[in-house]
C-alpha cells in the first residue's frame, strides 16, 4: 500500500508540473495586484524590473505579470515569462480610454484584435510645409524584411487575432460584469497618450479602434511570434469622445472580471 501510495504521489506531482499556467498581464500595480491578491500558493519572483505572482486558480498554476507601463515593457515582459514559464494562454489586461463614443465608463472591451496605432508612415513634406497627421498611413513592420519605409506592401494595417476559445470563455461570463457591458472589439496600443478628440475619431473611422492603451498590441505580436493563444481585455477608465470622466476604480473591477473569465476557461479548456 506504502508503494502505491508513493506512485500515486509521484504520478499527481508529474501531472502538477505537466500543466503550463495560463499569463495574466497587467501593466501598473492598480491593474495587476488585486488578481495576484487572489492566487493562492503564491511566490514572487523578478526579473528585470517585471515581477511575476506564480500561484493557482482552482488549483490550476496562474501567473500575475506586472509588465509596467509602455510597448515595450509588455513585449518584454511577455517574452520573458513566455521563455521562462511557458504558458498555454496569455491575458492582458488593464484599463483604457474610450475611441468608440457608444461605450461608457466600465465597460469592457474584449480584443477580437489588437493594433499597433503608432506604426505610421508620414507624407512626404519639405521645409515649411506644415504636417498633416490626418493623412499619415498605417505601416506593417511585419510585412517586409527591408525598408517598411520603403516597401508598398507595408502600408497596411496589421491586427493581431485572439485567440477563439479565450474569446469564447471571455463572452461565456460577460453576465458576470454588472457595472457595464461587455462587447468585442479592436484595442489600439501605442506609447502615444490621446487628447485630441478629432485624432482620437480619425483612428476610430481608419482602424476602427474601441478603445486606445498602450501594452496589448505588443503582447498579442510576441504571443504570435511564439504561437501562444492571446486575448487582450480592457476597461474604459475614461472616454474622451462623450466626455466621460476618468475613474480609477475600473482597474479593480477589471481584474475582477477577468478572473472570472480564467476560472471559465479552466473549468472549459483545460480540464480533463
Amino acid at each position: 500500500m506504502a508503494g502505491c501510495s508513493s506512485a500515486d504521489k509521484s504520478e499527481a506531482a508529474a501531472e502538477e508540473d505537466s500543466k503550463r499556467p495560463i499569463l495574466v498581464e497587467g501593466p501598473m500595480p492598480i491593474e495587476a495586484e488585486k488578481f495576484a491578491e487572489r492566487l493562492e500558493n503564491v511566490e514572487k519572483e523578478t526579473s528585470g524590473t517585471f515581477d511575476y505572482y506564480i500561484g493557482t486558480v482552482d488549483d490550476y498554476p496562474v501567473i500575475v505579470a506586472q509588465t509596467g507601463k509602455g510597448m515595450e515593457n509588455s513585449a518584454a515582459a511577455t517574452v520573458v515569462a513566455i521563455e521562462r514559464y511557458n504558458p498555454v494562454a496569455i491575458i492582458n489586461q488593464g484599463t483604457s480610454g474610450g475611441h468608440d463614443p457608444s461605450l461608457n465608463v466600465f465597460d469592457i472591451v474584449l480584443g477580437k484584435k489588437s493594433v499597433n496605432i503608432g506604426s505610421l508612415k508620414t507624407g512626404q513634406r519639405g521645409e515649411g510645409e506644415g504636417i498633416a497627421p490626418k493623412e499619415w498611413i498605417p505601416m506593417d513592420l511585419m510585412a517586409s524584411e527591408g525598408s517598411a519605409g520603403e516597401d508598398p506592401d507595408a502600408e497596411n494595417i496589421r491586427y493581431f487575432k485572439a485567440d477563439k476559445d479565450l474569446l469564447a470563455a471571455a463572452n461565456a461570463v460577460k453576465d458576470k460584469h454588472t457595472k457595464g457591458k461587455v462587447v468585442e472589439g479592436t484595442i489600439g496600443s501605442a506609447d502615444v497618450w490621446n487628447n485630441e478628440v478629432d485624432r482620437i475619431k480619425w483612428f476610430h473611422e481608419k482602424f476602427g479602434t474601441s478603445v486606445e492603451e498602450m501594452e496589448t498590441a505588443s503582447a498579442a505580436q510576441i504571443a504570435k511570434a511564439y504561437d501562444v493563444p492571446f486575448l487582450g481585455i480592457r476597461i474604459l477608465s475614461n472616454n474622451k469622445t462623450n466626455g466621460g470622466e476618468y475613474n480609477p476604480n475600473t482597474a479593480a473591477v477589471n481584474q475582477e472580471y477577468v478572473y472570472e473569465v480564467v476560472q471559465e476557461y479552466i473549468a472549459t479548456y483545460l480540464s480533463e
